[in-house]
């Protein structure tokens, strides 16, 4: 068959005889044979290509001897040039707003991050097997593809889990810090953390219990858990940092409310530019980020932390606590996004402006649908390719008050 466009989740659309078929390990343009994997709805299947009888320009051989059809599914695009990676993202954005928030044309540009587009993983949980042995699982499996090593992952972090037996483990997380420390969790197989332990620089060190990793970004020093939420691209924080500053252009003695706040990132980046009259208010419901938020922000006397649920009736306590309605809203919701009853009620507060950090398309679009519906129109939006060789790709979106 001859493969249609790039569609959202790293495969491509193409049509065989009527029907849909999304082919993944291909290009647009590209002829190729492909092998069904699944067939479970009439309207569509899934498929691998397995044999390219017309590349695309942009194919090239994947530098991951464990990436490809059947093989590890930790990639979507280990064999596509990186710079050609960034355009079908980009595209997909596009489609995405234009299908689901009804927005055509939207110029979006997914913007290179420094580092290359390999050993840029800081932070991963790697399945392990019934025998101990860590791995990646298969694409839409729960079969363990046993790795040696995983050229996205930092190569220490890697080290620490690849290559050694894990019995009993039912997966292990681990991440590098920006000391160089890395942390590994061992989790068992109802995913919860059965230990956690690190190793500093130098290699000769004792493994020794943990409880935070130190993080760099924005011109100032971050704790965080062990292997605790922190973007995972060692130059994704700087970036998402200054294009949220630079959408929210926060003016002296205004109100900031940071949603879903993490260990205050945002928050504390912002909280220097409301000046003396102003104020920062991070909300996360996670109690473990709120201490980190709590220390992270202890010198900056305009931002408070507070602990609580991002959902609608949570909002609407927060609200009214607040007093006042916010100048600038920022929010950087999970995958599924915000969901509209909270983006009804933030468009409800009338703020100037809400910077949306996403790292899914098409959550974003269906939030910028519910924001447009309240009367918000969508002013600016910028990518970047935080996980290269993933289809993933993170955006910050910018939307203000209709006229």
């Amino acid at each position: 068959m001859t493969v249609g466009p790039v569609a959202h989740g790293g495969h491509c659309v193409a049509r065989h005889e009527g029907r849909v078929v999304f082919v993944r390990h291909s290009l647009p343009g590209e002829r190729v044979v492909v092998r069904v994997t699944e067939d479970r709805h009439p309207g569509f299947c899934r498929a691998d290509a397995i044999e390219v009888l017309d590349a695309s320009p942009a194919r090239v051989e994947r530098p991951c001897p464990y990436s490809g059809p059947g093989r590890c599914g930790g990639c979507d695009w280990q064999h596509v040039d990186p710079a050609e990676q960034r355009r079908l993202k980009a595209a997909v954005v596009r489609e995405q707003l234009a299908r689901l928030a009804g927005l055509d044309d939207v110029p979006v540009v997914v913007e290179e991050l420094p580092g290359g587009p390999l050993r840029w993983r800081s932070r991963a949980r790697f399945a392990v097997d019934r025998t101990g042995a860590p791995g990646l699982r298969r694409h839409r499996s729960h079969d363990v593809v046993v790795l040696d090593d995983c050229p996205i992952t930092v190569e220490p972090a890697a080290q620490a889990v690849l290559g050694r037996s894990w019995p009993g483990a039912g997966a292990v997380d681990v991440s590098i810090d920006s000391s160089g420390a890395v942390t590994t969790s061992r989790l068992d197989r109802s995913g919860r953390s059965t230990s956690s332990r690190v190793v500093r620089p130098g290699g000769d060190l004792p493994e020794e219990p943990v409880t935070r990793a130190e993080r760099r970004a924005g011109g100032r020093d971050w704790e965080v858990e062990g292997t605790g939420f922190w973007q995972v691209h060692p130059a994704a924080a700087d970036a998402l940092v200054g294009a949220v500053a630079e959408f929210a252009a926060v003016r002296p003695g205004e109100t900031v409310l940071d949603l879903y706040a993490g260990a205050g990132l945002f928050g504390g980046a912002l909280a220097p530019t409301v000046g003396e009259t102003g104020r920062v208010v991070c909300v996360e419901s996670d109690a473990a980020a709120c201490a980190a938020a709590d220390a992270n922000l202890a010198d900056l006397p305009h931002a408070e932390v507070w602990q609580g649920d991002v959902d609608a009736e949570g909002l609407r306590e927060l609200l009214e606590e607040l007093g006042s309605p916010p100048d600038v809203v920022v929010l950087d919701p999970p995958r599924a996004g915000a969901g509209q009853a909270v983006s009804r009620l933030l468009a409800g507060t009338g703020a100037r402006a809400v910077v949306y950090v996403a790292c899914d398309p098409a959550a974003l679009a269906r939030d910028v649908a519910a924001f447009g519906e309240a009367g918000y129109r969508l002013a600016g939006i910028r990518g970047f390719d935080a996980f290269p060789m993933t289809a993933h790709v993170e955006c910050v979106a910018l939307l203000v008050r209709a006229p």
